[in-house]
């Protein structure tokens, strides 16, 4: 390991330990070290598909064969997927009192799968479907149906209405709760790592900065550049589950073996 990345390592943990609140806000970096797709990278998903057409409220309604067959996709991509090491790092780091909370941007739900309690979901998951039009609910199961014809897709038992999955669509407003509890967090952060996320989402790419203007220390753990490096106290261009890893050695907290 380099002498500087070993020195900044040392400096998170010391960090980490002395802090009364830190947060964590993670994105699909976090997953993609878990082995699932990059959806806004170079060769993301979104490169391939414009989600405007596939993944919004209107495609459901205009084009519903289309968007189950792609959230069908979506779903087996996640079936049998395991947390990786920033799950399981951020996990026992949360178990030993280091970290206060996770705002995630992440769908898959990896880290209350390692462990993870404190888990702010800004944009929903896949783990449940609902009805558009009398809200029952319905587990993901009920969208892993093959849609070839309008008669195949998913509707609900009760009144016919579309099931939807339980994520943010493009053209939905997020969850103001999360969205609400989210930047409360960042502002009584202490300390704010973005982990695995180039911050080019809003409104959640704000909590940095929200957190930063309210005195906290900002630690950035991702391979791109974000918009906020300038403030950061460290810049870590590095796999961030490594380097979390790392750091909870330093702490001397015991991670979780990957499966």
């Amino acid at each position: 390991m380099a002498p500087e990345l070993q020195q900044q390592i040392e400096e998170l943990a010391a960090a980490l330990r002395q802090s009364r609140r830190t947060v964590v806000l993670t994105g699909a970096g976090a997953s993609t070290e878990a082995g699932l797709p990059d959806w806004r990278g170079p060769a993301g998903i979104w490169k391939q598909w414009n989600p405007a057409q596939i993944a919004s409220l209107s495609a459901m309604r205009k084009h519903p064969v289309d968007f189950y067959q792609f959230y069908r996709y979506r779903l087996a991509t996640l079936r049998g997927a395991r947390p990786g090491p920033v799950h399981r790092a951020l996990a026992a780091l949360e178990r030993a009192g280091y970290v206060h909370c996770i705002i995630t941007q992440n769908i898959d739900r990896l880290h209350q799968a390692a462990g993870s309690r404190e888990v702010v979901e800004v944009h929903g998951n896949l783990d449940r479907a609902h009805c558009v039009e009398c809200g029952a609910e319905y587990p993901p199961t009920a969208l892993e149906v093959e849609v070839q014809t309008e008669a195949d897709i998913p509707r609900c038992r009760r009144c016919g209405g579309l099931l939807k999955p339980g994520i943010v669509l493009f053209e939905e407003p997020l969850p103001e709760e999360a969205i609400s509890r989210a930047f409360a967090e960042a502002r009584q952060a202490n300390v704010f790592l973005v982990v695995g996320s180039s911050l080019e989402v809003g409104p959640v790419n704000l909590t940095p900065r929200v957190a930063v203007d309210h005195g906290a220390r900002l630690g950035i753990l991702n391979l791109s550049p974000t918009y906020i490096d300038s403030l950061a106290t460290w810049v870590i261009r590095e796999k961030a589950g490594p380097v979390l890893l790392a750091v909870a050695r330093e702490l001397g907290v015991e991670v979780a073996p990957g499966s």
